[in-house]
Order: structure tokens, then sequence, then C-alpha cells
């Protein structure tokens, strides 16, 4: 194929799969938590690590780990113990962290807004060897928690107070939760963006809940779809010449539609179908009915 004949385009389509992987890896318990706008919240605290990246002319990547990391257990620091509800504490990362990302990348030499633009929506182009490396450590530790924890960290996402009654670590395993969350929006940040990367967390879930309940086929759906417009994005954006951030998010949001239109009609049939067997069950029909027997005295036998 002419596009792996780039080696910029093998690398892209390599941070593409891993994107696809670990995304829905992580969101599938961010949507369990009713936490769908975290990755939007860290998202925005990484813009200030990739700033001070570029004034210190360090590796925008590694930064922005760092700072939203650390964004992230501030986050659940709050919720733990401060006053300030959980959703003020997003807040305060959205407008705090893009607020520092936009002054710091100005004060950096050289720097201006147009450095950021690669790293709010992606791009191709700019995925360099370094950063194939980081992406690649970065989702091995997001996939060994995400598959080596999943049994805690469902129990915790589907029912805390429960999970702390059996003896779970509730706090230490949301803390983790949200750490992985934070690796994740930079592992996706140069394929995806910084401003899309939480729609990649939560679209591909919720369009897999629409086929399946149970967890582990979820899980694997959820993925599967991830792989799928992640790559389905990087081809599209590379003959195409669109932004590779917005047709992944775009595909995404197509198979949810799609998946949505065929899971309906057999959602109905299920029901009209348990509906059915219910009504006949409180019938009681005769052929399932069990035959009396009569005594010698022509009374019903006991």
């Amino acid at each position: 194929m002419e596009i792996l004949d780039y080696a910029f385009m093998q690398r892209a389509l390599l941070a593409a799969v891993l994107v696809g992987i670990t995304a829905p890896a992580v969101g599938i318990y961010l949507v369990q938590r009713r936490q769908a706008l975290m990755g939007d919240g860290i998202g925005h605290v990484a813009m200030t690590g990739v700033g001070l990246g570029f004034l210190l002319s360090w590796s925008p990547v590694w930064m922005a780990t760092a700072v939203a990391v650390l964004g992230a257990v501030l986050m659940e620091l709050i919720r733990w113990y401060g006053r300030t509800r959980g959703d003020i504490a997003l807040a305060m990362l959205f407008y705090g962290g893009m607020a520092g990302g936009v002054m710091l990348i100005n004060l950096a030499p050289g720097g201006s807004n147009a450095n950021l633009s690669s790293y709010l929506f992606g791009s191709l182009s700019t995925v360099s060897e370094s950063d194939v490396t980081a992406i690649c450590l970065l989702a091995a530790f997001v996939l060994l928690v995400t598959l080596g924890l999943r049994r805690q960290l469902f129990a915790v996402s589907q029912d805390e107070e429960f999970a702390r009654v059996t003896g779970l670590p509730v706090r230490a395993l949301n803390l983790l939760t949200a750490i992985t969350a934070a690796v994740t929006v930079t592992v996706a940040m140069r394929v995806v963006g910084l401003l899309l990367v939480s729609a990649l967390m939560v679209v591909p879930v919720a369009a897999a809940q629409q086929l399946s309940r149970s967890f582990a086929a979820t899980f694997a759906i959820a993925v599967a779809i991830g792989v799928s417009v992640t790559i389905g994005g990087t081809v599209t954006s590379y003959y195409q010449d669109v932004p590779p951030g917005a047709t992944i998010v775009l595909l995404a949001i197509g198979a949810f539609i799609l998946l949505t239109a065929l899971a309906t009609p057999i959602a109905r049939r299920r029901v009209r179908a348990a509906a059915r067997l219910a009504a006949q069950e409180a019938g009681d029909p005769a052929e399932c009915a069990i035959p009396a027997t009569r005594s010698g005295t022509g009374k019903v036998g006991v």
C-alpha cells in the first residue's frame, strides 16, 4: 500500500491503533462512573503541560503526562476532601488548564498559539519517533491497569459503597482510574487532539452498549470500534487532506448512530417476545397444567 511507504504514516497508524485500544479501555470505566467529561477536563489541563514543555524545551508529551496526572490527582483530592463539588473542580481544570497552556506557549522562545494546533486537534505529520516511543510506553501502562485490575475497577465503578464493604481500596482505585485517564489523554493527543480525545473515550463505549450489556462484550466491541475509527480516520485524513481528530470523532459518532439504528428493532422484538412469554405463563395453558388424580370415593386426591 502506498500509505505504508512513508515513515510518518507508519508512525501515525501505529499511534492510531494504540489510541483506538486505550481510549475505550479507560472510557468504559468513566462511563460507568458517570464521569464521561473527565477526559475533557484532563485534556484542558494537559495543555499547560504542552506549553510548559515548549517553555523548558522538554518533550511536550512527557511534560503533558506529568501535568495531566497531577491535575487528575488534584481533582480527586478536591472531590474527596473539599467542599467544592466535582463539577466545580472540572470547571477549574477546564479554564485554568486552557489559560495556562496559552500563556506558557506564548512565553516560550519563538512560541505562539499556532504551536498548540497539532496538540489541540491532532496532526499526522508531526508524530515523531520519540512520540511513538512515549505512546507505546504509556499505552502499555494503560492496558496493564485496565485489564489487570478490571474486576476491581468494575466493582468500584458500579457501586463504591459495596466495593468498600467488600474490602477494596476504593480511594486508591479511584485515584488510579483518574491517573490512567490522564495518561490516556496524552497518549491520544498527537492523533485525536486534546480537545477531542474525550469523545473517543466515550462514544465507542456508548456505541458498544447498543449491542451488549455485559462488561466483557462491551469492552471488546468498544475497543474494536475504537481501532476501526482511528485507522479509518487516519487513512481518510491522508487521502482527503482533512483533520485526523475531527475525522476520527465523526466516524465514531457515525458508528454510534448506525449501531443504534440496528439495535432498536432488535430490542423491540426482544421486548415483545418477553411480553408474550410472560402472558403465556400468566395464562397457565391447559397443556402445561398438572392433571389432577381422583380417589376411589370420587373426590380429588390429595
